[in-house]
């Protein structure tokens, strides 16, 4: 039975991509939160709970894509 070894170059590539996207996912949640509540004047406590009810939504589907991503992609292969 051969070894299994890690492929280093996919595993670098899968970590940027989950870097970049989670930086890209939570700006927008933190700013959507913070617009909305800026737009209907509901006030700092309001904007604080939807920016933390968005950066759920974000990180739900953060998790969700790197688990499809980890699928995926062939993070060992045989040595």
């Amino acid at each position: 039975m051969a070894a299994r070894r890690t492929n280093w170059q996919t595993l670098i590539m899968v970590i940027s991509l989950g870097i970049l996207i989670a930086v890209q996912l939570f700006g927008v949640a933190l700013a959507s939160g913070w617009a909305l509540a800026g737009l209907f004047e509901l006030g700092p406590i309001v904007g604080y709970v939807l920016m933390a009810l968005f950066s759920v939504f974000a990180g739900y589907g953060m998790l969700n894509l790197m688990r499809r991503v980890l699928k995926v992609e062939g993070l060992t292969g045989r040595g």
